[in-house]
């Protein structure tokens, strides 16, 4: 499935019905965005216990967190 839509200049967008039906999302669900090396994005649905682990790990995640690591994936 391919569908396009425009992006505000707040950088808003209406995800498309039959993209919403798709991914079977609603009001108030949340969605997270995945970005690609070579340009190309996904988007899928986040299941509440995805986002409860990863604010249970936030806190554990510091280590990659260091100036040194920001400008190595700063090139990427």
């Amino acid at each position: 499935m391919s569908t396009i839509a425009r992006i505000t200049s707040k950088g808003q967008t209406t995800i498309p019905k039959q993209v919403r039906a798709a991914l079977h999302v609603e009001p108030g669900d949340l969605i997270a965005w995945e970005v690609r090396p070579d340009g190309t994005a996904s988007v899928r649905r986040v299941q509440p216990l995805d986002v409860e682990y990863l604010r249970a790990i936030e806190g554990t995640l510091g280590e990659w967190s260091s100036p040194a690591d920001e400008e190595a994936y700063r090139d990427l």
